[in-house]
């Protein structure tokens, strides 16, 4: 069972390498998430039976400050929902309806009768002055799985997630994948001046289209924006000189991305695997109130890698500063071995 959060659409994106693999080694898949995660890898692997599990109903307040007492105001609901989904992966292992799990940050998606695996990057969580607090209560958690999965490299100053991904003494099992995408680079000429990707649970997804459009309708650029929802069927608008798509699966956003001068985006981590690989300029615009994409964006501008700005400070003329930034480049890496990761599930 392979099992992403619903929140917002990296997590089940970056189960797609994933997936694929497991499928060339002949494993049977079954996808278990929710919501718009659910529908997207539905859609990805349409042979794959799927199963819908307890939503954590994550949503973000409208003003970043409040993100994380709202969260704090959420644990009683959210332990509800692990409690839930514990259950319903008791039920499955039980019935032998699964071997072995993988879960992409769901808590409960776990028994102690069949191995599982945690992915996550962020071993720390970062939290403002309660730092420390979730760190500690989401370690106890990845403590509760056999090993835990980090896509990210082990080398302690080159890397992408920096203190998030990497603790001195773990007391759990840890695997550094390298950065796993979905993926792959392929020249092309850019014909696409600025690519916009939009994602991230509401409102803050739709306030982030907003002043995008507000910004970029009048620029004379050639500017693609792809909303992140996900829909029955694919269906392309326009807004001034912007061409407005509500989703694309992997090969076609692939082939954008990879033809687009710049991207602006949040400073999702999974977005930075992807534009990692594929070796891409970019200007971030971390989801307000949200630690740990305001610390990523803020590393890797100090690296020199990217520029970024507030939501509520963005202005299309920053978009010149990507000039001066070297861009995220891929890393030097040998292939995940993904044989013997799997090992994990062998012979169960």
């Amino acid at each position: 069972m392979v099992a992403p959060l619903n929140w917002g659409l990296g997590h089940a994106t970056r189960c797609i390498p994933i997936i694929h693999a497991l499928k060339e080694q002949n494993f049977k898949v079954l996808i278990a998430s929710d919501g718009a995660a659910l529908t997207l890898l539905q859609k990805e692997f349409p042979d794959i039976e799927s199963i819908e599990l307890p939503s954590y109903r994550v949503r973000y307040p409208s003003h970043g400050f409040f993100f994380k007492w709202k969260m704090l105001f959420s644990l009683p609901r959210i332990y509800k929902t692990m409690i839930a989904e514990h259950k319903l992966t008791a039920k499955l292992v039980s019935e032998g309806k699964i071997d072995g799990i993988i879960s992409d940050s769901r808590f409960g998606a776990r028994n102690i009768k069949v191995p599982s695996a945690y992915i996550t990057h962020q071993l720390n969580v970062k939290t403002g002055s309660t730092t420390f607090l979730s760190s500690k209560m989401h370690q106890k958690i990845i403590k509760k799985f056999d090993v835990c999965w980090v896509p990210d490299v082990k080398a302690p100053v080159t890397n992408l997630s920096g203190r998030l991904g990497h603790i001195e003494k773990p007391n759990f099992s840890v695997e550094y994948l390298g950065v796993l995408s979905r993926m792959k680079k392929t020249p092309q000429p850019h014909s696409v001046d600025i690519l916009a990707l939009i994602s991230g649970p509401e409102p803050q997804r739709t306030y982030f289209e907003e002043s995008l459009k507000v910004e970029l309708e009048n620029s004379k650029k050639n500017v693609i924006m792809v909303r992140g929802v996900i829909e029955d069927e694919q269906k392309w608008t326009k807004h001034g000189n912007i061409s407005i798509v509500n989703f694309m699966q992997s090969s076609e956003l692939e082939e954008m991305i990879n033809k687009s001068e710049l991207i602006v985006s949040r400073s999702g981590y999974t977005t930075l695997l992807d534009l990692t690989i594929l070796d891409k300029k970019v200007f971030f615009v971390p989801t307000p109130g949200q630690y740990e994409q305001e610390y990523l964006a803020k590393r890797l501008k100090g690296l020199g890698i990217a520029p970024y700005c507030p939501q509520n400070k963005f202005k299309a003329e920053k978009l010149n500063e990507a000039v001066v930034y070297q861009g995220l480049k891929p890393f030097k890496q040998p292939l995940v071995d993904f044989s013997r990761l799997f090992s994990l599930f062998q012979g169960k």
